[in-house]
């Protein structure tokens, strides 16, 4: 038997010492309707307790009501925005401005959403080039089998939000009717239209059926609608999408919920004049304003834009409504992957040996590594796996 009494061990403390050479930076949101924050205290927490160090933006984290103070408890630093924007990897869901990515440190790493609708994009994407910043898409991260661990979580609590708002503002007796969503015994209950059998389809229409609820969904692709009928119940009436029966139900919906289809619905002019009076109409796919193109878009993660408006609108960016429910669940994902780029020695190396975040790049080291990106900013498209062969 081999005496390992004088072997050497790794320590600890050296672990943690190694570990917290990699800052994160979490600054303030500089998007009015992008309210939610990626992380609560517990889970910052639980990053410094693994050797991260955590920099946040004072006042970073109003919107989900935590104050600086409980931050700083659990081990976060909180500095300016120059500093948050200066550490090795920066969080930031909205896309930046311009004037922040000059002041991100060369070869960083940004983690955000897509924001492939993004303002002055060509600028945008040109600045993340020149400074030769990884900026990986969080919704566009895939694991092993194919699931999708942020965007799911996120289309989730879209599909949540999206019934909680319409119930509450159906309930508005000053700006609406006045009723509740699932009616009481002798009153017969609203009328909830779910346009696509997606993630975020199917907790809209369990939420709708949870509150008592009549739910018909809708989606042209069969398949996908048996497999969300099959999880949902008896309690969802479920259709394929033909002109007749889609505008019946839309004469008779109270509330009208579009989420992402292969192949989307559009609702014109002439179907939108038999809709009810009152009816309450949410955009929650991945590009809004297309099902309802000619209604104008009011913003709920705007503050002040979460009551019944005057006249018929479609709203949007409904998971905005409930940012701290996207902390709560966002932060144990965010644990695992910069857990795994930690363990990987850097973004590069994590990249190189993970497929799902090669497929959620957008800019890699000057590079950009997304067709959209690429089209957007009006540059060459580079395949990230030639980058890396080469690496």
């Amino acid at each position: 038997m081999n005496d390992l009494s004088n072997t050497p061990l790794e320590s600890p403390l050296e672990t943690a010492t190694m570990r917290r050479r990699i800052s994160i930076g979490l600054p303030r949101s500089c998007n009015e309707s992008e309210r939610r924050f990626p992380l609560t205290p517990e889970a910052v927490s639980n990053l410094t307790e693994r050797g991260f160090a955590v920099m946040m933006e004072e006042g970073a984290a109003e919107h989900i009501h935590y104050t600086d103070a409980v931050f700083q408890r659990a081990g976060a630093h909180v500095t300016t925005r120059t500093e948050t924007l200066g550490c090795d990897i920066v969080i930031h869901l909205a896309p930046l401005e311009v004037s922040d990515i000059c002041r991100l440190r060369r070869g960083a790493l940004l983690l955000s959403f897509s924001n492939f609708n993004r303002r002055n994009a060509p600028e945008v994407v040109r600045s993340l080039l020149e400074r030769k910043v990884i900026n990986i898409a969080i919704d566009l991260i895939r694991d092993d089998a194919g699931n999708r661990p942020f965007a799911d979580i996120l289309e989730e609590i879209s599909g949540r939000a999206a019934v909680t708002a319409a119930a509450a503002m159906l309930a508005d007796p000053d700006r609406n009717k006045g009723i509740l969503l699932g009616g009481v015994a002798g009153v017969v209950p609203c009328e909830v239209m779910v346009i696509g059998s997606d993630f975020a389809a199917c907790a809209a229409a369990g939420s709708a059926t949870g509150l008592g609820a009549l739910v018909r969904m809708f989606d042209s692709d069969v398949y996908r609608l048996r497999s969300a009928l099959r999880s949902l119940g008896n309690n969802v009436i479920g259709s394929s999408i033909h002109p007749h029966s889609l505008e019946n139900a839309l004469h008779t919906a109270d509330v009208v919920i579009a989420t992402d289809l292969s192949c989307p619905v559009v609702v014109e002019s002439s179907a939108e004049s038999i809709m009810k009076k009152g009816v309450i109409i949410f955009d929650i796919s991945s590009k809004p304003g297309k099902a309802f193109p000619g209604m104008p878009m009011v913003d709920l993660g705007v503050s002040g834009n979460n009551r019944p408006a005057k006249g018929r609108v479609c709203y949007v960016n409904a998971g905005n409504l409930v940012p701290r429910t996207a902390a709560m669940a966002l932060g144990d994902t965010f644990i695992t992957l910069l857990d795994e780029i930690a363990g990987c020695s850097g973004a590069s190396r994590a990249i190189q040996l993970t497929s799902g975040l090669q497929q959620a790049a957008l800019t890699f080291l000057g590079k950009a590594v997304n067709p959209t990106v690429a089209k957007m900013a009006g540059v060459r498209h580079t395949d990230i796996r030639f980058l890396l062969s080469l690496s």
